[in-house]
């Protein structure tokens, strides 16, 4: 009979083969929660995050790992970024102190997006053998795009002063301008949807 693992039991049991990483080079793992979700920020762009202890009612990091990623390498590898912010409690962001964790256990590249180097990227593989696969599929996101359409505005020919409009206004024109009592030039898009 195959036991089943969740996502987090998952992620639990890569910290607890992560941590050898860090002790090697003299940092303590502290205890943390870890979950897929999706960061408060950047959808499209961010893997990973890590939220400081005073952040949390339980008074410990809390990372989240993107439901974007299901290849347990890269799943490992951004666990790794992620371990960093919470062994110096994202008091550093991705400066100095980041750096130096970042660098004595592995990472490379500009520390916003460094990931594991050569040396590394071989132990993670090493250490992804016995956990075995993620449980869990890529999740397909498409973020809307939008085509940028310059918001409507009036400005006075006179005096230039301007104002943004409301699109629930638009369909009675320019306003006059409140100094010189002529109608205003419309600037930006004023299609009535």
């Amino acid at each position: 009979m195959k036991i089943e693992t969740t996502r987090e039991q998952w992620l639990n049991s890569a910290i607890e083969v992560l941590k050898p990483i860090f002790t090697e080079k003299g940092y303590l793992v502290p205890k943390v929660n870890v979950s897929c979700g999706f960061p408060s920020t950047g959808k499209d762009r961010h893997i990973g995050q890590c939220w400081a202890t005073e952040t949390s009612e339980a008074d410990i990091n809390e990372i989240f790992i993107s439901p974007k990623l299901d290849d347990p390498i890269e799943v490992l590898d951004t666990l790794v970024h992620e371990l960093i912010h919470a062994v110096d409690n994202c008091k550093n962001s991705h400066g100095a102190e980041f750096k130096k964790i970042a660098l004595s256990v592995g990472l490379e590249g500009k520390m916003r997006q460094a990931a594991a180097g050569e040396k590394l990227k071989a132990r993670l593989k090493e250490i992804a053998m016995p956990l075995g696969e993620y449980p869990h599929k890529k999740l397909k996101f498409h973020m809307k795009i939008r085509t940028y359409k310059p918001r409507p505005k009036a400005v006075c020919k006179d005096c230039g002063y301007q104002l943004n409009i409301q699109k629930k206004w638009l369909h009675y024109g320019p306003p006059l301008c409140p100094v010189h009592r002529t109608e205003m030039e419309a600037l930006g898009v004023w299609e009535i949807d």
